[in-house]
């Protein structure tokens, strides 16, 4: 446990005492911020527009007009942004040649890969926290529903979670810090889009495609249903990536 703090603090100063944490932050709070302001105005729009024509606004909420279609959104970016968080965990150690000296620290392999995993999720979570400010903005002005908000919260941070354990096992395959990055992307967006297939096959293999799917069981979380086969998918997904990662430093060790 030593081990694993130790190297969580080495990673999060590397973080915030480089450029890197503070782009990625800075990058992500403008666009969200954008999609914030975008999707909001759109919303008043609507309402004013109901207002006007004394027409019912049935499915009309903040939730589902602004909250939803918001972290739907946010998930799409952090697809996006969070491969450059990820790409240097164990690539830059490759290219500097430090990647044998890890190897050879008295440090278990899943202390290493865990400290450095928690290193990316805490700077994740320092950027998630800055889009709090939009719920808040919300409850001035109005009284949105607290539980799905905190629901669609858990969701992204749970599908944020499963990219940055991707990103740290194709870290911890090569050198190259654009391939790294590349290769999450890949399968971040693989994930993502899997289910798109569905309706193109058989019931049984679209059953098993949705299951696969990240957006599937975002699905419930944006409803603000916390289910455990979801909140279960994304933990087993971040697990299976981690535990290649220890596999892959494991590997290593042996060819060194």
């Amino acid at each position: 446990m030593r081990a694993l703090i130790a190297i969580y603090r080495r990673e999060l100063a590397y973080y915030f005492q480089s450029i890197t944490a503070y782009v990625v932050i800075a990058i992500f709070l403008l666009i969200s911020g954008y999609f914030f302001f975008s999707i909001f105005r759109y919303y008043n729009y609507l309402s004013l527009q109901h207002l006007q024509s004394a027409s019912p606004a049935d499915g009309l909420n903040l939730i589902d007009g602004v909250m939803r279609p918001l972290l739907g959104n946010i998930s799409i970016l952090i697809l996006l942004l969070l491969p450059l968080l990820t790409m240097r965990l164990l690539a830059e150690e490759r290219k500097q040649g430090t990647f044998e000296l890890l190897l050879t620290y008295p440090v278990s392999d899943a202390a290493a890969v865990g400290g450095k995993f928690l290193a990316a999720l805490s700077v994740y979570a320092v950027m998630l926290a800055g889009t709090l400010a939009y719920p808040v903005m919300l409850a001035v002005f109005a009284d949105p529903e607290i539980p799905p908000i905190a629901s669609g919260y858990l969701g992204v941070f749970l599908m944020g979670a499963s990219f940055i354990a991707m990103g740290t096992f194709f870290s911890s395959l090569t050198g190259n810090q654009i391939v790294a990055g590349v290769s999450t992307l890949g399968a971040a967006l693989f994930f993502l889009i899997i289910g798109w297939a569905a309706p193109f096959v058989g019931t049984g293999f679209a059953a098993v495609l949705a299951q696969i799917s990240l957006l599937y069981h975002f699905e419930s979380f944006s409803k603000g249903v916390i289910d455990t086969q979801d909140v279960s998918y994304y933990v087993l997904l971040a697990g299976f990536f981690l535990f290649m990662t220890v596999r892959s430093l494991e590997s290593a060790r042996w060819r060194g």
